[in-house]
């Protein structure tokens, strides 16, 4: 019969090891000597090998295959402390997992800040992350796959959905530094970016078919989503919008080169926070929630951001003028 230890065995024999002797652990667990030495020797006829040097010694030697043990006694207690917390937890209300979709316009750095913080306040909650472009954030919440959102393109009102404003973004016109648009030396006009191939992100969601936000070229090309839209862009094939945050160190560089582009609508974008009316977050969520809107206000706003990167940017990688 395969050897089938109780958990409180396990507690006994690594109280001993950790205590150094049966009497100690005796005192640790406010149990008489004997039952600790009975405990243990149950243990060991279980799993047919001694644990403990019998040499009369005060202090209680491990044996080899003890120490071996120690180390799988010491995980599962572990796993059981993990269990009690989450029970503890969904008792006291607390989630036993947030799915969390995010915009691709939320400052990268902002949700490594949050998200390390909420590892370390709620060990015990699983999380799902999602993160989108466009309409996909407003559509993972109302389809219930996403617990919360964080995000702009609240494309439509929605009866089920409850959305807060809790920071901005902007978007920027750039392109590679060698890029032809990069070298007219002036304010772009429309007849200028015309004929250049704009890269343009179709949003999956489908909730903006038919719709286009500051597409000015006759030439686009459509990708599935910003990271690809970002390299073919720092590779110098098109031009098009990319989320400030994402692109501050390439134009600090000078790999990419903000373009005075006139006609594209650079004002900020609002950040919102999601959630369906009839799923009210938990208290992990609404930590996350509150977590981002502290850490989005202190995202420079849009003139904050051209004014600090003109200052850093070399004088020979010139940022264009707003």
């Amino acid at each position: 019969m395969l050897p089938n230890p109780t958990l409180d065995q396990l507690q006994v024999f690594l109280t001993v090891a950790e205590t150094g002797s049966f009497s100690a652990a005796s005192r640790a667990l406010n149990r008489a000597q004997s039952v600790i030495s009975y405990t243990i020797a149950n243990l060991e006829a279980q799993l047919e090998m001694p644990l403990f040097e019998r040499s009369g010694a005060r202090q209680s030697k491990l044996t080899d295959a003890g120490k071996a043990m120690l180390e799988d006694a010491r995980r599962l207690l572990t796993d059981l402390e993990v269990m009690r917390a989450r029970v503890k937890s969904l008792k006291d209300g607390l989630e036993a997992e947030v799915s969390v979709a995010i915009s691709v316009m939320v400052p990268s750095h902002a949700v490594v800040d949050v998200l390390r913080e909420f590892r370390d306040r709620f060990p015990s909650v699983a999380l799902s992350l999602t993160v989108g472009e466009l309409g996909v954030v407003m559509d993972l919440v109302l389809s219930g796959k996403a617990t919360i959102g964080i995000g702009g393109a609240l494309l439509k009102q929605h009866d089920a959905l409850v959305a807060e404003q809790i920071g901005h973004s902007f978007m920027m016109p750039v392109a590679a530094h060698d890029h032809p648009l990069t070298k007219i030396g002036k304010p772009l006009t429309l007849a200028d970016v015309r004929e250049e191939t704009q890269l343009v992100v179709t949003d999956a969601s489908g909730l903006t078919k038919g719709r286009d936000f500051n597409v000015l070229s006759y030439k686009t090309w459509r990708v599935s989503d910003i990271a690809t839209k970002h390299s073919l862009i720092l590779g110098g094939l098109g031009w098009g919008g990319l989320p400030a945050s994402l692109i501050r160190n390439d134009l600090i560089s000078g790999a990419l080169v903000h373009l005075d582009l006139p006609a594209f609508e650079q004002g900020e974008y609002p950040i919102y926070a999601m959630r369906r009316i009839a799923s009210p977050p938990g208290p992990a969520a609404s930590w996350m929630i509150d977590a981002f809107r502290a850490r989005l206000a202190q995202c420079p706003k849009h003139a904050d951001f051209t004014a600090q990167l003109a200052e850093l940017s070399p004088p020979d990688l010139p940022i264009a003028a707003e």
